[in-house]
Protein backbone atom coordinates (compact mmCIF):
# COMPACT_ATOMS: atom_id res chain seq x y z
CA UNK A 1 0.00 0.00 0.00
CA UNK A 2 1.31 3.49 -0.79
CA UNK A 3 2.15 5.54 2.18
CA UNK A 4 0.96 9.36 1.54
CA UNK A 5 1.37 9.92 5.40
CA UNK A 6 4.52 8.63 5.73
CA UNK A 7 6.28 11.86 3.40
CA UNK A 8 4.40 13.96 5.29
CA UNK A 9 7.77 16.45 6.30
CA UNK A 10 8.01 16.41 2.60
CA UNK A 11 4.70 18.04 2.00
CA UNK A 12 5.15 20.65 5.31
CA UNK A 13 8.71 22.00 3.60
CA UNK A 14 7.60 21.94 0.10
CA UNK A 15 4.09 24.13 1.10
CA UNK A 16 6.54 26.12 3.36
CA UNK A 17 8.55 27.14 0.08
CA UNK A 18 5.59 27.71 -1.55
CA UNK A 19 4.13 30.17 1.13
CA UNK A 20 7.44 32.09 1.71
CA UNK A 21 8.06 33.65 -1.14
CA UNK A 22 4.30 34.91 -1.47
CA UNK A 23 4.55 36.43 2.61
CA UNK A 24 7.51 38.28 1.26
CA UNK A 25 5.71 39.75 -1.59
CA UNK A 26 2.74 40.77 1.21
CA UNK A 27 5.53 42.37 3.32
CA UNK A 28 7.41 44.33 0.13
CA UNK A 29 3.35 45.49 -0.76
CA UNK A 30 2.67 46.76 2.76
CA UNK A 31 5.94 49.20 2.34
CA UNK A 32 4.72 50.27 -0.71
CA UNK A 33 0.78 50.27 -0.25
CA UNK A 34 0.41 50.20 2.87
CA UNK A 35 -1.33 46.40 3.06
CA UNK A 36 -0.69 43.19 1.98
CA UNK A 37 -2.35 43.33 -1.32
CA UNK A 38 -2.74 45.82 -3.93
CA UNK A 39 -6.40 47.07 -3.37
CA UNK A 40 -9.01 48.17 -5.94
CA UNK A 41 -11.00 51.48 -5.59
CA UNK A 42 -13.61 48.35 -4.61
CA UNK A 43 -11.87 49.14 -1.26
CA UNK A 44 -10.33 51.57 -1.28
CA UNK A 45 -12.48 54.28 -2.87
CA UNK A 46 -11.87 56.08 -5.94
CA UNK A 47 -13.11 56.21 -9.89
CA UNK A 48 -12.11 53.94 -12.39
CA UNK A 49 -12.13 55.16 -15.98
CA UNK A 50 -11.46 53.02 -19.46
CA UNK A 51 -11.46 55.74 -22.27
CA UNK A 52 -10.91 54.96 -25.82
CA UNK A 53 -8.84 57.75 -27.81
CA UNK A 54 -8.86 58.00 -31.85
CA UNK A 55 -5.30 57.77 -31.77
CA UNK A 56 -2.48 56.03 -29.95
CA UNK A 57 -1.56 58.34 -26.31
CA UNK A 58 1.14 58.57 -23.82
CA UNK A 59 0.08 57.51 -20.80
CA UNK A 60 2.28 60.58 -18.80
CA UNK A 61 -0.10 63.11 -20.56
CA UNK A 62 -3.20 61.61 -19.67
CA UNK A 63 -1.88 61.16 -16.21
CA UNK A 64 -0.73 64.82 -16.23
CA UNK A 65 -4.16 66.31 -16.98
CA UNK A 66 -5.26 64.93 -13.95
CA UNK A 67 -2.64 66.21 -11.96
CA UNK A 68 -3.09 69.47 -13.31
CA UNK A 69 -6.69 69.45 -11.62
CA UNK A 70 -4.75 68.16 -8.50
CA UNK A 71 -5.11 64.50 -8.58
CA UNK A 72 -1.29 63.64 -8.01
CA UNK A 73 -1.74 59.87 -7.39
CA UNK A 74 -3.31 59.25 -10.37
CA UNK A 75 -2.53 55.72 -12.48
CA UNK A 76 -2.74 55.52 -16.35
CA UNK A 77 -2.38 52.40 -18.07
CA UNK A 78 -2.85 51.49 -21.86
CA UNK A 79 -4.54 48.92 -23.16
CA UNK A 80 -5.33 47.24 -26.25
CA UNK A 81 -3.32 48.72 -29.42
CA UNK A 82 -2.37 51.49 -27.11
CA UNK A 83 -5.70 54.34 -27.33
CA UNK A 84 -7.47 52.95 -24.72
CA UNK A 85 -6.35 54.20 -21.17
CA UNK A 86 -7.41 52.70 -17.65
CA UNK A 87 -7.33 55.45 -15.49
CA UNK A 88 -7.59 55.05 -11.57
CA UNK A 89 -7.87 58.19 -9.19
CA UNK A 90 -9.17 59.91 -6.01
CA UNK A 91 -13.33 59.84 -6.21
CA UNK A 92 -14.41 62.23 -8.14
CA UNK A 93 -18.12 63.94 -8.51
CA UNK A 94 -20.39 64.47 -11.82
CA UNK A 95 -18.54 68.09 -11.93
CA UNK A 96 -15.04 67.03 -11.60
CA UNK A 97 -15.40 64.45 -13.90
CA UNK A 98 -17.22 66.18 -16.86
CA UNK A 99 -14.33 69.18 -16.53
CA UNK A 100 -11.10 66.45 -16.45
CA UNK A 101 -12.79 64.87 -19.64
CA UNK A 102 -13.30 68.35 -21.43
CA UNK A 103 -9.82 69.14 -20.81
CA UNK A 104 -8.58 65.83 -22.01
CA UNK A 105 -10.68 66.51 -25.46
CA UNK A 106 -8.84 69.71 -25.80
CA UNK A 107 -5.37 69.09 -24.99
CA UNK A 108 -5.19 64.85 -26.34
CA UNK A 109 -8.04 64.33 -28.50
CA UNK A 110 -11.68 62.64 -28.72
CA UNK A 111 -12.60 59.58 -26.68
CA UNK A 112 -14.92 57.41 -26.25
CA UNK A 113 -16.23 56.62 -22.62
CA UNK A 114 -16.06 52.82 -22.14
CA UNK A 115 -16.41 52.31 -18.44
CA UNK A 116 -16.61 54.69 -15.41
CA UNK A 117 -17.20 53.55 -11.82
CA UNK A 118 -16.76 55.64 -8.48
CA UNK A 119 -16.76 54.34 -5.24
CA UNK A 120 -17.16 56.74 -1.74
CA UNK A 121 -14.19 56.42 0.77
CA UNK A 122 -16.67 55.21 3.24
CA UNK A 123 -18.30 52.34 1.11
CA UNK A 124 -14.65 50.97 0.47
CA UNK A 125 -13.76 51.08 3.78
CA UNK A 126 -17.16 49.36 4.52
CA UNK A 127 -16.80 46.42 1.65
CA UNK A 128 -12.92 45.72 3.57
CA UNK A 129 -14.42 45.19 6.53
CA UNK A 130 -16.90 43.36 5.71
CA UNK A 131 -14.39 41.01 3.52
CA UNK A 132 -12.48 40.29 7.21
CA UNK A 133 -15.53 39.66 8.77
CA UNK A 134 -17.00 37.19 5.92
CA UNK A 135 -13.54 35.28 5.90
CA UNK A 136 -13.53 34.83 9.99
CA UNK A 137 -17.14 33.82 10.30
CA UNK A 138 -16.59 31.64 7.75
CA UNK A 139 -13.80 29.90 9.58
CA UNK A 140 -15.58 29.88 12.85
CA UNK A 141 -18.41 28.63 11.43
CA UNK A 142 -16.40 25.88 9.66
CA UNK A 143 -14.62 24.88 12.90
CA UNK A 144 -17.53 24.41 15.06
CA UNK A 145 -19.71 22.79 12.39
CA UNK A 146 -16.53 19.63 11.85
CA UNK A 147 -15.88 19.46 16.08
CA UNK A 148 -19.80 19.07 16.06
CA UNK A 149 -19.91 16.92 13.06
CA UNK A 150 -17.05 14.51 14.54
CA UNK A 151 -18.08 14.90 18.15
CA UNK A 152 -18.26 11.11 18.19
CA UNK A 153 -14.64 10.85 17.06
CA UNK A 154 -11.45 10.70 19.51
CA UNK A 155 -10.18 14.27 19.92
CA UNK A 156 -12.79 15.61 17.67
CA UNK A 157 -11.63 19.01 17.86
CA UNK A 158 -7.91 18.24 16.23
CA UNK A 159 -10.23 17.49 12.82
CA UNK A 160 -11.93 21.29 12.58
CA UNK A 161 -8.16 22.65 13.38
CA UNK A 162 -6.62 20.40 11.00
CA UNK A 163 -9.35 21.84 8.24
CA UNK A 164 -8.97 25.11 9.16
CA UNK A 165 -5.07 24.97 8.72
CA UNK A 166 -5.18 23.27 5.43
CA UNK A 167 -7.72 26.14 4.65
CA UNK A 168 -5.13 29.03 6.10
CA UNK A 169 -2.77 26.99 3.26
CA UNK A 170 -4.87 27.68 0.55
CA UNK A 171 -5.68 31.17 1.29
CA UNK A 172 -1.78 31.73 1.50
CA UNK A 173 -0.91 30.23 -1.67
CA UNK A 174 -3.62 32.30 -3.18
CA UNK A 175 -2.96 35.81 -1.48
CA UNK A 176 0.85 35.33 -1.83
CA UNK A 177 0.34 34.64 -5.67
CA UNK A 178 -1.57 37.84 -5.78
CA UNK A 179 1.02 39.55 -3.78
CA UNK A 180 3.77 38.66 -6.68
CA UNK A 181 1.01 39.65 -9.23
CA UNK A 182 0.63 42.79 -7.65
CA UNK A 183 4.12 44.15 -7.61
CA UNK A 184 4.91 42.26 -10.82
CA UNK A 185 1.83 42.91 -13.27
CA UNK A 186 -0.32 45.30 -11.08
CA UNK A 187 -3.15 43.34 -10.54
CA UNK A 188 -5.51 44.57 -7.86
CA UNK A 189 -7.89 42.70 -5.18
CA UNK A 190 -11.48 43.77 -6.03
CA UNK A 191 -14.96 42.45 -4.65
CA UNK A 192 -14.62 39.71 -7.60
CA UNK A 193 -11.26 37.96 -5.84
CA UNK A 194 -13.52 38.46 -2.36
CA UNK A 195 -15.92 36.30 -3.99
CA UNK A 196 -13.28 33.69 -5.11
CA UNK A 197 -11.10 33.59 -1.95
CA UNK A 198 -14.63 31.91 -0.18
CA UNK A 199 -14.88 29.93 -2.96
CA UNK A 200 -11.71 28.47 -2.57
CA UNK A 201 -12.30 27.95 1.28
CA UNK A 202 -15.77 26.73 0.85
CA UNK A 203 -13.60 23.81 -1.71
CA UNK A 204 -10.73 23.44 0.62
CA UNK A 205 -13.08 22.08 3.48
CA UNK A 206 -15.01 20.18 1.32
CA UNK A 207 -12.16 18.12 0.00
CA UNK A 208 -10.82 17.78 4.02
CA UNK A 209 -14.16 16.59 5.33
CA UNK A 210 -14.34 13.96 2.17
CA UNK A 211 -11.35 12.48 3.84
CA UNK A 212 -12.07 12.92 7.52
CA UNK A 213 -15.06 11.35 7.16
CA UNK A 214 -13.49 8.16 5.60
CA UNK A 215 -11.56 8.31 8.47
CA UNK A 216 -14.27 8.45 10.72
CA UNK A 217 -15.60 5.21 9.29
CA UNK A 218 -12.41 3.42 9.50
CA UNK A 219 -11.36 3.74 12.95
CA UNK A 220 -14.43 1.40 13.95
CA UNK A 221 -13.81 -0.89 11.47
CA UNK A 222 -9.92 -0.81 11.46
CA UNK A 223 -9.54 -1.60 15.28
CA UNK A 224 -6.71 -3.86 14.53
CA UNK A 225 -4.60 -0.90 12.80
CA UNK A 226 -2.72 2.07 14.17
CA UNK A 227 -3.77 5.53 13.36
CA UNK A 228 -1.58 6.24 11.43
CA UNK A 229 -2.42 3.33 8.75
CA UNK A 230 -5.88 3.82 9.04
CA UNK A 231 -5.51 7.82 7.82
CA UNK A 232 -3.18 6.50 5.02
CA UNK A 233 -6.12 3.83 3.93
CA UNK A 234 -8.52 6.55 4.28
CA UNK A 235 -6.21 9.11 1.88
CA UNK A 236 -5.91 6.17 -0.66
CA UNK A 237 -9.92 5.08 -0.71
CA UNK A 238 -10.64 9.04 -1.38
CA UNK A 239 -8.04 10.37 -3.34
CA UNK A 240 -9.74 9.45 -6.90
CA UNK A 241 -12.69 10.96 -5.84
CA UNK A 242 -10.87 14.38 -5.43
CA UNK A 243 -8.99 14.86 -8.15
CA UNK A 244 -11.70 13.64 -10.57
CA UNK A 245 -14.12 16.35 -8.75
CA UNK A 246 -11.45 19.15 -9.13
CA UNK A 247 -9.85 18.54 -12.33
CA UNK A 248 -13.56 18.57 -14.09
CA UNK A 249 -13.51 22.03 -12.65
CA UNK A 250 -9.77 22.78 -13.15
CA UNK A 251 -10.50 22.06 -16.99
CA UNK A 252 -13.47 24.21 -17.46
CA UNK A 253 -11.38 27.28 -15.85
CA UNK A 254 -8.22 26.67 -17.73
CA UNK A 255 -10.90 27.19 -20.79
CA UNK A 256 -11.96 29.98 -19.39
CA UNK A 257 -8.60 31.82 -19.07
CA UNK A 258 -7.26 31.10 -21.82
CA UNK A 259 -10.22 32.45 -24.08
CA UNK A 260 -12.11 34.13 -21.61
CA UNK A 261 -12.81 38.02 -21.43
CA UNK A 262 -9.67 40.39 -20.08
CA UNK A 263 -12.02 41.26 -16.89
CA UNK A 264 -13.02 37.67 -15.71
CA UNK A 265 -9.04 35.96 -16.01
CA UNK A 266 -8.29 37.58 -12.32
CA UNK A 267 -10.89 35.87 -10.98
CA UNK A 268 -10.34 32.61 -12.94
CA UNK A 269 -7.04 32.50 -11.80
CA UNK A 270 -7.62 33.06 -8.27
CA UNK A 271 -10.16 29.98 -8.73
CA UNK A 272 -7.88 27.61 -10.40
CA UNK A 273 -5.02 28.23 -8.06
CA UNK A 274 -7.19 28.02 -5.15
CA UNK A 275 -8.43 24.98 -6.71
CA UNK A 276 -5.22 23.12 -7.39
CA UNK A 277 -3.93 24.17 -3.74
CA UNK A 278 -7.28 22.60 -2.02
CA UNK A 279 -6.85 19.59 -3.64
CA UNK A 280 -3.13 19.63 -2.93
CA UNK A 281 -3.68 20.70 0.76
CA UNK A 282 -6.55 18.14 1.80
CA UNK A 283 -4.32 14.84 0.69
CA UNK A 284 -1.00 16.28 1.81
CA UNK A 285 -1.73 18.54 4.71
CA UNK A 286 -5.11 18.34 6.40
CA UNK A 287 -4.49 14.58 6.66
CA UNK A 288 -0.89 14.65 7.81
CA UNK A 289 -1.34 17.02 10.25
CA UNK A 290 -3.87 14.63 12.25
CA UNK A 291 -1.14 11.91 12.52
CA UNK A 292 1.57 14.29 12.90
CA UNK A 293 -0.58 15.92 16.06
CA UNK A 294 -1.94 11.87 17.09
CA UNK A 295 2.41 11.16 17.10
CA UNK A 296 2.53 14.33 19.34
CA UNK A 297 5.49 15.61 16.74
CA UNK A 298 3.74 19.02 16.81
CA UNK A 299 4.73 19.22 21.07
CA UNK A 300 8.06 17.58 20.20
CA UNK A 301 9.01 20.02 18.06
CA UNK A 302 7.89 22.83 20.21
CA UNK A 303 10.08 20.97 23.11
CA UNK A 304 12.96 20.79 20.81
CA UNK A 305 12.82 24.45 19.95
CA UNK A 306 12.43 25.21 23.25
CA UNK A 307 15.68 23.61 24.67
CA UNK A 308 18.04 24.72 22.26
CA UNK A 309 18.27 28.40 23.68
CA UNK A 310 19.05 26.60 27.01
CA UNK A 311 21.58 25.12 25.43
CA UNK A 312 23.43 26.82 23.88
CA UNK A 313 23.20 29.42 27.13
CA UNK A 314 24.98 26.60 29.05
Amino acid sequence: MFNIVQRRNLYYTLSTIIIIPGVIAMIISMLQFGTPLKLSIDFTGGALQELRFEQLIQPAEVRQVFVDQGYGDTTVQTAGDGSTALIRSKFLDNETKVQIQDTLRDTIGLFEELRFEAVGPTIGSEVTRAAGIAVMAASVVILAFIWWAFRNVPHSFRYGACAITAMIHDVLVVCGLFAITGLALGWEVDALFLTALLTVIGFSVQDSIVVFDRIRENIPKRRGEDYETIVNRSLLETVHRSLATQLNAMFVLIAILLFGGATIKQFVAVLLVGLLSGTYSSICIAAPLLVTWQKGEIGNFFRRLLRRPARATA
